[in-house]
């Protein structure tokens, strides 16, 4: 077979890929573990209970208004396995929700993370064991995309190479064994906001962390143009003292992206890493703004930085729910327009745009 000639899957995994950074949209991410969800609601005073995440995710999958709806931002939306299985009030699954709305589902497939062996507390994503039967249920289901996440943290010490290597060699199995069940593979590879390193520190982490990623997804010889990359943004560190401007943000993540990123990647979704709403979007239309060679599209796939203001519109009401989802709808507006290198800062106000949502050593 020609390098220009692609099987029937591999074309199936590339229109989907290219499906999700389609011009103007990105990704909700929504697949908060229960935990997590517990310190969310906890915020606004809401018990962390099956029945209030059901009642408060689907809100969110069937935002719409009188002029909008949320799939003319969002293309596809990350579940986690009680998500998935779920449907709303008048018993249509989540599933069919999304895709009666023209968004596509994707499941979270790591289950969490576990202590390396032999490295300063750093950690690996677990969930490898049954993987091929998983994403078979969850193709059958509905699913088209998955998501894996793995976290690195910058301190004197670390990340460190064992660290890095184990964590690229996971991403690309787990990616190798979703484009065999007919998922586009998110591959995540985050390194934390956590510490006071500054911006010049995190852009060299992050282009090492790259680098080993795809030199792993090659040798899985896993499919590029039927995958997406979802990173953090180059940024510094939570407790830097040193400033710096969205241009800063962009021309460092878009250089340290140039130099390990493939072209054949079709997109690039990253995760807003606790930034604040605006700072996400501002950060993000930078990029887009860039006079910079950027053969991939750079688009979104944020859970805070889409879900703050919806979150504290909501509390837990009822009466709250059309409040809720035209938050969303305008953040997601704005991450469509950054998509584009078209927002204006301070052109949409939300309940939290501005509130810092960083938490430390963050886990979904």
């Amino acid at each position: 077979m020609s390098y220009t000639q692609y099987t029937d899957s591999q074309t199936q995994l590339m229109s989907i890929a290219k499906a999700i950074v389609s011009p103007g949209k990105g990704v909700l991410a929504a697949d908060e573990i229960n935990a997590t969800m517990e310190k969310r609601f906890s915020g606004i005073g809401v018990e962390n209970t099956e029945e209030n995440r059901k009642i408060y995710r689907g809100l969110l999958f069937s935002a719409t208004n009188s002029q909008h709806s949320l799939s003319e931002y969002i293309s596809g939306v990350i579940l986690n396995h009680e998500t998935f299985h779920q449907s709303n009030k008048d018993g249509v699954s989540f599933i069919d929700v999304l895709q009666k709305n023209g968004m596509i589902p994707g499941i979270k497939l790591d289950q969490g993370v576990t202590p390396l062996v032999g490295t300063n507390d750093e950690v690996i994503a677990e969930g490898l064991d049954r993987l091929g039967s998983r994403c078979s249920e969850y193709y059958k289901l509905g699913a088209r995309f998955a998501k894996w996440r793995c976290v690195l943290k910058i301190s004197e010490n670390t990340p460190s190479e064992l660290a890095m290597k184990e964590n690229a060699n996971v991403l690309a199995r787990y990616a190798s064994i979703c484009q065999q069940n007919g998922l586009v593979p998110i591959v995540e590879p985050e390194v934390l906001r956590d510490g006071d390193h500054d911006l010049e520190k995190n852009q060299k982490v992050t282009e090492q962390v790259l680098s080993y990623t795809y030199k792993a997804l090659m040798e899985h010889h896993v499919y590029l143009e039927g995958t997406l990359l979802k990173p953090n943004m180059v940024t510094a560190g939570q407790s830097c003292t040193k400033s710096y401007t969205a241009k800063d943000v962009a021309k460092a993540t878009v250089t340290a992206l140039q130099r390990t990123v493939p072209a054949a990647v079709p997109g690039i979704v990253f995760l807003s890493g606790g930034q604040s709403e605006e700072e996400a979007t501002l950060n993000l239309n930078a990029m887009n703004q860039l006079e910079m060679v950027k053969p991939w599209r750079l688009s979104f796939s944020f859970a805070r930085a889409l879900q703050a203001s919806a979150l504290k519109a909501w509390q837990g009401k009822s009466c709250n729910a059309t409040a809720a989802q035209a938050e969303l709808l305008k953040r997601s507006y704005a991450n469509g327009m950054a998509t584009q290198g078209k927002y204006e800062e301070n052109s949409v106000s939300t309940f939290a745009d501005t509130d810092d949502n960083f938490v430390a050593q963050h886990v979904y």
